[in-house]
């Protein structure tokens, strides 16, 4: 059986969503993962944003046309907006985005590990506590990027023996892979993926977990949006004209 572990502490205390005439005197704009497409949905008050644009999951194996995708989606807004980007440093891929016209908010995260967790400091405690984590979400298993899947391009590409080569050299040091997700639905509705998964890198002693996270990072985002001047050192506010940076994700060891 997968243990589960429950976040039970959020690191904000997460206020009703009072919609009112000042919130919209700059439109509020998604560029995001689909992986928060269901996020969005039940956390935003009916006419909060103005346009959605999700990317494909698959785009995060890529930084570069993630990056590319990203300005693109950018670049075609022409009224000046606050534009949630509905991502993390990404692989490096947010690096460079230019602002343009427009107020950019993301979060102050490496991936979307830590937003799905509910907090920054939940996703150091997991890593300080097992290090040697694959972890799985909803938008790596939906795009097929995980170990198992690399294993079968390998062997269709290169050969069996290459295959187990090149598969052990990028895993054989992880001790776990965690199914992670914000809902009890999404476990387990994406429980028999990952444990496939997780079957595969037994081969390496990975042992399966899940982990039930929270929803409280994004909802302080959904909050931070409608009043960016309150944005603390968990979010990334880029104004008209700049460019989003990697070392603005960078935080001092804790």
């Amino acid at each position: 059986m997968p243990l589960k572990f429950k976040i039970l502490e959020h690191t904000w205390i997460i206020k009703p969503i009072y919609m009112t005439e000042d919130a919209f005197k700059q439109p509020i704009v998604v560029i995001a993962c689909q992986v928060f497409q269901d996020l969005f949905k039940r956390y935003t008050a009916p006419g909060m944003i103005q346009n959605y644009t999700y990317l494909d999951y698959g785009l995060h194996s890529h930084p570069r046309k993630l990056n590319l995708a990203i300005q693109d989606a950018l670049d075609g807004l022409s009224e000046p907006s606050l534009v949630i980007l509905g991502y993390g440093l990404c692989g490096n891929g947010l690096s460079g985005i230019q602002a343009g016209l427009h107020t950019l908010l993301i979060p102050r995260a490496d991936d979307c590990i830590a937003i799905f967790l509910g907090s920054y400091e939940r996703y150091q405690r997991e890593f300080k506590s097992e290090s040697g984590t694959y972890y799985l979400t909803k938008g790596w298993l939906e795009s097929g990027s995980n170990p198992l899947q690399e294993y079968q391009e390998y062997v269709q590409k290169y050969g069996l023996a290459k295959a187990n080569w090149l598969i052990d050299s990028l895993y054989h040091n992880y001790r776990r892979v965690a199914l992670v997700a914000h809902s009890q639905e999404d476990l387990d509705t994406y429980r028999s993926k990952a444990m496939e998964v997780a079957k595969f890198c037994e081969r390496w002693g990975m042992r399966y977990q899940e982990i039930l996270g929270s929803s409280a990072y994004f909802e302080h985002l959904i909050q931070i949006a409608l009043l960016p001047e309150t944005a603390d050192e968990n979010f990334i506010l880029v104004h008209p004209g700049g460019e989003l940076r990697q070392d603005q994700f960078l935080r001092l060891a804790t």
